[in-house]
């Protein structure tokens, strides 16, 4: 840490997804005053359209599945506190690609590094997971049981009414915010709402925005963020509880028996404005959810209800990018893919770093330095 030992006793956290509200909520368990800024609602942004797949499959360095490993045992240990929740479950997770090469190297890579995946037929994997069509599965698929989602909107919703509970506030629609500092360190934030809020130490966990606002600060944090949607159905009778990660479709299930969808085939048939808006033609909504219905069994037809676009906050090198700016002492980041999967231990563990001053670990081989080196 370059800003010493101090330990902050007041702090300002901009952003108001997983990752903003997490930190806030664990800052504030640990006995820190702390003010959470977010430019317009709660889970509006990335949180708010995002599939929140909770899993550590495929290949990844040693480190990063290491830390989402870590992000589903924090998420186990919610799900055992109140197993009735339907906005967070662990009902395992099916993989495909056209091509069955490809889900084969992806079940070695993950056997490699400990991770329980099972190498299916389709009839084996219409067995292991209810609902899914076996017809739609090429020759090989991927189960990994141990998978599960979760409703940021309505995790959100939970850890802000704790974070209220023990004294914490929410500053909602206060506009865009940027990082005001003192002799090269943050002080606090102002916003174009017209706010000031002073602080020992600030975070930043604006989603696909986090770049911009620490580049007015002279540091560069590459961004590649891509335009993306999430359809959400209305509901539908159906045996699916799986998540579905197939060519065509992302598809699962969603509180009220409904269904998340996305992919990324349609993204350049979104149009984003100059103000940031973001708009497709509805044939494009229309075709994910046929795609969708097609990996069910039986006669389901989905329908959306609602979808949602914008940025999906991803770094340049598809690395997270957690801790403390060495140029800017006292200002923090959170930018990651994997805000989903990593929501509540990333916050955990960047609230431990501010209240102490003592790095994590786990968070070493993610911190922003390694862009300026």
């Amino acid at each position: 840490m370059t800003a010493g030992n101090a330990r902050a006793e007041h702090v300002v956290v901009v952003g108001g997804g997983i990752l903003g509200v997490s930190t806030a909520t664990h800052l504030q368990r640990d006995g820190a005053r702390v003010v959470l800024v977010t430019e317009g609602e709660l889970a509006d942004g990335a949180s708010g359209r995002s599939l929140a797949w909770l899993n550590s499959a495929g290949s990844r360095s040693a480190a990063y599945h290491a830390l989402r490993v870590a992000g589903i045992d924090r998420y186990r240990t919610l799900f055992a506190a109140d197993p009735t929740r339907e906005w967070l479950r662990f009902d395992g997770a099916l993989f495909w690609s056209a091509d069955p090469a490809k889900a084969r190297e992806r079940h070695r890579a993950e056997v490699e590094h400990g991770y329980d995946s099972k190498l299916l037929t389709p009839a084996e994997a219409a067995e292991a997971v209810p609902g899914v069509a076996a017809a739609a599965i090429p020759e090989a698929a991927v189960h990994n049981p141990g998978e599960g989602w979760v409703s940021l909107p309505h995790l959100i919703d939970h850890l802000v009414a704790e974070f209220t509970s023990l004294g914490g506030e929410v500053v909602t629609g206060a506009g865009r915010a940027s990082v005001t500092t003192a002799d090269g360190v943050a002080t606090g934030v102002t916003t174009t709402g017209g706010r000031r809020f002073e602080a020992d130490a600030v975070v930043v966990a604006c989603g696909a925005a986090t770049p911009a606002v620490v580049a007015e600060l002279g540091v560069s944090i590459p961004d590649g963020s891509p335009l993306s949607m999430l359809v959400v159905t209305e509901p539908a009778e159906t045996e699916m509880r799986a998540v579905l990660n197939t060519p065509r479709a992302a598809l699962r299930p969603n509180p009220g028996n409904t269904f998340a969808l996305d992919q990324d085939w349609y993204e350049d048939r979104i149009t984003e404005a100059e103000d940031g808006t973001c708009t497709i033609d509805e044939s494009v909504v229309k075709e994910l959810v046929a795609e969708g219905s097609a990996l069910l069994d039986g006669d389901v037809e989905l329908t959306a209800a609602s979808w949602r676009l914008g940025r999906k906050p991803i770094p340049g090198d598809g690395e997270p990018v957690f801790g403390e700016l060495s140029a800017v002492p006292r200002c923090f980041v959170a930018f990651t893919h994997s805000g989903a999967t990593l929501g509540l231990i990333a916050g955990e563990l960047l609230a431990g770093e501010i209240r102490t001053g003592t790095p994590h670990p786990l968070l070493e081989p993610f911190r922003p330095e390694r862009f300026q080196r």
